[in-house]
């Protein structure tokens, strides 16, 4: 009877011996372990570095090309850019503005005449050799003393000044500038940074413009007018002509002035004496008075 009874408990211990891990299983299941999660990270490591170069290799969606791996022969790179670097710089040359061209500005009349009349007839008399001889008008300077600006008891009258700018500005066409006194002088009740007059200086297109309007217009209104004086020189070739009023000039109303002015006008050329200087202006039209005419300091 004893032996039938342990039978049970021999199978029910074989059972549980079976069913229960052995120590030689559970060893080899903890070795294992660590190896397969580092085989999952490297494959997981692979994978994602496999997606990043497919990445880099795939074409960017404006068309650019990738950039070339490290592992990409540089002769090959090389080779491959070489084709598309030309286009590029094609594009950005064609995108790029261009320059303006220097377009010459349209001559006036009288510079026409100069260029068609008046320099063959100068190289004709003076035989010049070389056509930078030829003389020709450089710059106008034009001038309004305003010594009445000083009041009584010194006191500045600086509507007088702006008047006389204003007059100048419309004669000429372009902004005067006002010159200050450089020292003071008692007898003159004059100090030192008063204004005294204003002045303008006309070069190029102003300059023939204003030298046109001058000679054709201008001085024909000059009331008893009998040609400007042809003595009037500074032995360098530069002419200076005074007149005794503004409204002489078709640009100043005479409803609008507050007083007569008179103003100085100097014309500098590149002559190198008096009379090439003379020969110049008398070819571009200044009236010029008869030799056996007596002409005034003032026109």
């Amino acid at each position: 009877m004893a032996a039938k009874k342990a039978t049970p408990q021999n199978d029910a211990t074989g059972d549980a011996t079976s069913d229960a891990p052995s120590g030689d299983s559970t060893e080899a299941q903890s070795e294992t372990a660590p190896k397969k999660r580092a085989a999952r990270k490297r494959s997981t490591g692979k994978t994602a570095a496999a997606s990043t170069r497919s990445r880099k290799t795939a074409a960017k969606p404006d068309g650019r090309k990738p950039r070339a791996s490290a592992k990409t022969d540089a002769a090959t790179a090389t080779a491959e850019a070489e084709p598309e670097s030309a286009p590029v710089a094609e594009e950005k040359h064609a995108e790029s503005p261009k320059k303006p061209a220097n377009i010459a500005r349209p001559r006036t009349r009288l510079e026409k005449i100069y260029a068609s009349e008046v320099a063959p007839t100068l190289v004709s008399e003076f035989g010049y050799k070389n056509p930078m001889e030829i003389p020709r008008p450089v710059k106008i300077v034009l001038n309004i003393g305003i010594g009445e600006v000083i009041g009584v008891q010194g006191r500045l009258n600086m509507d007088i000044v702006a008047r006389a700018t204003a007059d100048l500005a419309t004669i000429t066409g372009q902004h005067p500038i006002v010159t200050k006194a450089k020292k003071s002088i008692a007898n003159f009740k004059l100090r030192d940074g008063m204004p005294i007059g204003v002045t303008v200086t006309l070069r190029d297109l102003k300059m023939w413009q204003f030298l046109d309007r001058l000679v054709n217009i201008a001085l024909p209104r000059v009331r008893d007018f009998h040609g400007v004086s042809r003595t009037s020189f500074d032995g360098r070739g530069n002419y200076a002509l005074g007149l005794r009023d503004q409204i002489v000039f078709p640009e100043i109303d005479y409803n609008q002035i507050d007083r007569l002015r008179g103003l100085q006008v100097n014309i500098v050329t590149s002559a190198r004496n008096d009379e090439e200087a003379r020969r110049l202006l008398e070819l571009l039209g200044m009236p010029f008075a008869r030799i056996e005419d007596r002409v005034p300091a003032a026109v």
